[in-house]
């Protein structure tokens, strides 16, 4: 849980400072970028799944 702070807080201030300064931030569009984010967590897990399933 402390990872998930840090890294929220993390984000927070990374959008803050690219506001401040009048750029783009740095994010993909929400659903999509949020989707992506999720797909690559599962595969990960998968990968990992079909390892230690088929391969050990």
């Amino acid at each position: 849980m402390h990872e998930v702070i840090v890294a929220l807080l993390a984000g927070v201030i990374v959008g803050l400072m690219f506001s401040a300064l009048k750029l783009p931030i740095p994010a993909p569009p929400v659903l999509s970028g949020v989707m992506g984010i999720v797909g690559v967590f599962i595969g990960g897990q998968l990968y990992q799944w079909l390892i230690e399933r088929f391969f050990s």
